[in-house]
């Protein structure tokens, strides 16, 4: 048996316990108060992150959970690992709800229970490659910007206590349209903050998430398929428990518009190719490095007659939207080092202008409403409202590569 939360530890992370186990210790007391007996809305909440938040929160005992998922199957899986886990709390009001929340049934359960007083929102397009052309383009911003608000004018009428949404580090200084959409979002949810508390956080690369690089090594592994990865891409991990507690610190211990972010040093970054290697060298395998996938490709027939050589085919990143580095905050935003031991916060964000918002939001649906709208334009509206978007468009994309 492979010993995925091991291998993370030791070889991606390179901690033996989570990086926020001390802030949550510190802080577990104030955690309690404003979590138990508690009414809990996770929307998204069988994803990754999701599910992380679920597992971090249901420790401090809220009155009910409701999670949200469109993904029927993951939603399942979620509720068995739940009940499988020995020891773990779950209220008697636990209701898993396979239903997309920009649906009107959502808003007939939402209303129906009253609202809830913690409210976590993880529904979200997170790839760079949802950028690929316009219908891509209008999914990812129907979910992360134009969904989002209706959900938040649902909650201004019954106000929860406590409102988190998952960002992401791509969002400073964006240059994909996934980072640029994520960063109106953190404005969107602040321009609701005057109604009820709005927090989020920003992080790096959640190690063997679902969908992501890793985790199809893992899928390329049980098909003796070759695998793929970017050799000049570095990056910082987090686990996928640390993934949940970040959310949840942020969710509960945040103040209005603030944003969370975790400590992390350079000397902790990784590369893909790193963590491939070392992936495939814990299975017993010889890495060999192919030039191109058909190389790769051909190479790996000889592992279904027991080769121990493995094909990976490592390239130069030069993707449309890929970011030659990582930040998790700009130049001009105040930020906060010494409230937590594993965190930082980015303070003092100020409400952005509505009637600036409200116009992005009618340059957004009119430009889906034409038949002939492309990229370009969608690019160019982002760019009117965000002045540090500086979109990198290559013309390739990862669905071109294995």
């Amino acid at each position: 048996m492979f010993d995925l939360e091991g291998f993370v530890a030791k070889y991606v992370t390179k901690r033996e316990r989570s990086l926020f186990l001390d802030d949550i210790e510190n802080n577990r007391r104030t955690l309690a108060d404003k979590i138990c007996g508690k009414s809990v809305l996770v929307i998204g909440g069988a994803g990754s992150i999701g599910s992380s938040f679920v597992k971090a929160i249901l420790p401090f005992k809220p009155a009910s959970l409701v999670v949200v998922d469109i993904n029927e199957n993951a939603l399942a899986e979620l509720t068995r690992d739940l009940r499988s886990t020995k020891g773990l709390y779950i209220p008697e009001d636990y209701v898993p709800y396979p239903m997309d929340y920009s649906m009107p049934v959502f808003e007939k359960m939402f209303r129906k229970r009253k609202g809830f007083e913690i409210v976590g929102n993880f529904s979200a397009h997170k790839h760079v490659r949802s950028e690929k052309d316009i219908y891509s383009i209008e999914a990812l911003l129907q979910n992360n910007v134009l969904h989002a608000k209706r959900l938040l004018d649902l909650l201004a009428e019954m106000p929860p206590e406590e409102y988190f949404c998952v960002s992401t580090d791509k969002a400073a200084n964006p240059v994909n349209i996934m980072g640029a959409s994520k960063r109106i979002m953190e404005d969107l949810i602040f321009s609701y903050s005057d109604k009820f508390p709005v927090k989020t956080a920003r992080f790096a690369n959640v190690a063997f998430s679902n969908g992501s690089l890793p985790d199809g090594f893992l899928k390329r592994l049980q098909k003796l398929q070759p695998i793929s990865a970017p050799s000049d891409v570095k990056r910082y991990f987090v686990s996928l428990e640390e993934s949940g507690q970040i959310c949840l610190l942020s969710c509960m211990l945040g103040k209005n518009r603030e944003i969370f972010f975790p400590q992390l040093e350079k000397a902790q970054m990784m590369t893909f190719d790193q963590i491939a290697t070392a992936f495939l060298q814990e299975q017993g395998y010889e890495v060999l490095e192919c030039a191109c996938d058909a190389e790769a490709l051909e190479e790996a027939k000889k592992l279904r007659s027991g080769s121990r050589r493995y094909p990976v085919c490592f390239t130069k990143a030069d993707t449309s939207g890929e970011k030659a580095y990582e930040e998790f905050y700009t130049e001009e935003e105040k930020i906060s080092l010494n409230r937590f031991r594993a965190l930082g916060v980015v303070e003092g964000k100020s409400i952005p202008e509505q009637g600036n918002i409200d116009k992005l939001m009618n340059n957004l649906h009119l430009a889906f409403d034409r038949t002939e709208t492309e990229k370009e334009e969608i690019v160019g509206i982002l760019a009117g409202y965000l002045s540090n978007f500086h979109h990198i468009e290559t013309g390739q994309s990862l669905d071109n590569r294995m």
